[in-house]
């Protein structure tokens, strides 16, 4: 088992690694088929980031939220300024800015692949735009995801559409400023059901390449098929230096949005231990992200859940003996290699994540702080009215 010096520097480890939230997180979203809206719910841009900064009070490790431009900034670059007013008043920071390239009903067919040129300017000019206000805010990050794709045989041309997608994310890289990078997500299916135009790590990887140096791309954990080798992705996308960020959730299927670690922990504790941990700047190139929202667990609580089910998990991945590990790998002693790697994982981090929250001046149980601020229930009370003529539109 991990001695009490791995576990310290675990803990140093822990103090580099922060993780973002996601503004609709906080927000009454659900499924395709419909969505169960909770009476504490963020309405607002401002009680988005009042629910953000009290993830950050609780867990100390959350600095930044995501935010997506038609759902945070539906006024573009007028919103900039709000936006920058409640960053200084709660202490988040902006994140990742996420255009919106699927919710109009002109993207029925597409928007940066769809065959009317006209359409696809316009979705270019949203994803440009979207550059700016990222600039304006101050993001590194601009994380595109597409919806684009057909669900019938025939019905578009793949090659071309390869083409159009090219040539847009040439110029979306060329409109980059400092240090901003461009994020390219990948999804094997849903909503189209034919083909995805981008449709796996190959693909993306392919299309970071092609636009430019400061493109990378973006693996969400839930945007896989079935047993599919995510930790093998990932050692990939470092080898080829290509690797961005992750969106963090959890899947029974794919893309469930399920709280990190709910169904497959393992999982993520052999993707951490694919991520070096000695190379500072390939560290702070890679951005970790939640991408959630949940219909049935409480939105602070299950941020919160998850944010603490990441540490535990980076923690038991930093603790692992890449020494010892690695003679065995020499030796090709599988058995011994193996259980190598599960001693980390079965180590319980707990206690040391305690003492760890301690020095950092933030509760030990997040949670529990949570329930005992009666934060969710004040919330409930002053935003219950909205959301129930919310319900009442469902009805």
């Amino acid at each position: 088992m991990p001695d009490t010096l791995a576990l310290e520097g675990a803990l140093t480890r822990l103090d580099r690694f922060t993780i973002e939230v996601p503004s609709w997180g906080f927000a009454n979203t659900g499924t395709r088929f419909g969505k169960f809206l909770q009476a504490g719910a963020a309405t607002t841009l401002e009680e988005k980031f009042a629910d953000a900064a009290l993830v950050l009070a609780l867990t100390g490790v959350t600095p930044s939220i995501a935010l997506h431009v038609l759902w945070d900034l539906p006024r573009g670059l007028d919103g900039v300024p709000e936006v920058a007013r409640l960053v200084e008043k709660y202490g988040v920071r902006a994140g990742s800015i996420n255009p919106n390239l699927f919710q109009d009903q002109e993207y029925k067919f597409g928007s940066l692949c769809n065959p009317d040129a006209g359409i696809r300017r316009r979705a270019l000019e949203h994803v440009l735009y979207s550059v700016e206000i990222a600039r304006l805010l101050g993001c590194r990050d601009i994380s595109l995801w597409l919806a684009d794709g057909s669900n019938y045989p025939g019905a578009q041309s793949i090659l071309h559409r390869i083409g159009w997608l090219e040539t847009a994310l040439l110029e979306i890289h060329s409109a980059l400023a400092g240090d901003q990078r461009l994020l390219i997500e990948y999804k094997p299916f849903e909503p189209a059901f034919y083909h995805t135009d981008i449709a796996d790590w190959g693909m993306a990887s392919h299309l970071a390449r092609a636009a430019g140096p400061r493109a990378r791309v973006l693996v969400d954990t839930g945007h896989h098929y079935q047993s599919q080798n995510i930790e093998q992705i990932v050692a990939w996308l470092l080898h080829l230096g290509l690797l961005g960020g992750f969106h963090f959730n959890d899947r029974r299927y794919a893309d469930d949005d399920l709280t990190l670690g709910s169904i497959d922990p393992y999982q993520l504790f052999r993707i951490f231990h694919e991520i070096p941990s000695t190379d500072e700047a390939e560290f702070a190139n890679v951005a970790f992200m939640l991408d959630q929202s949940h219909n049935i667990k409480g939105k602070i609580e299950a941020t919160i859940q998850s944010v603490i089910v990441a540490q535990e998990l980076f923690a038991k991945a930093s603790v692992v003996d890449h020494s010892r590990l690695a003679e065995l790998q020499s030796a090709a002693k599988t058995v011994e290699a193996e259980e190598c790697l599960r001693a980390a994982f079965w180590t319980d981090v707990r206690p040391a994540l305690t003492a760890w929250r301690e020095r950092r001046g933030v509760p030990c149980d997040p949670l529990r702080a949570l329930a005992e601020s009666g934060y969710v229930a004040k919330v409930e009370r002053e935003r219950g009215s909205r959301n129930a003529v919310l319900q009442s539109s469902y009805a």
